[in-house]
């Protein structure tokens, strides 16, 4: 199973898709914290789709790719971790 890859390596198109859903989704500093608290553990994420219910909102990805952030409401496709 790959890692996710930290913000540093993120593509930059990646990265600015990234910023304008947080903005978009309104994603808080709290919120942000409790990404990054999980983003230091390095954690072990599926070959394929996933995504991350942190509560108030998701974090979705693919391999080791984050790709976007969903409100709590929306729906996620892949494999929850």
């Amino acid at each position: 199973m790959p890692k996710i890859e930290t913000w540093p390596h993120l593509p930059p198109a990646l990265r600015g898709h990234l910023i304008e859903r947080m903005k978009e989704r309104a994603i808080g500093l709290e919120d942000l914290n409790r990404l990054r608290i999980w983003l230091e553990t390095k954690p072990d994420v599926p070959e394929g789709a996933w995504y991350k219910d942190f509560g108030s909102f998701k974090l979705c990805g693919d391999g080791k790719y984050p790709k976007t952030f969903l409100l709590a409401g929306q729906s996620a496709t892949g494999e929850r971790l």
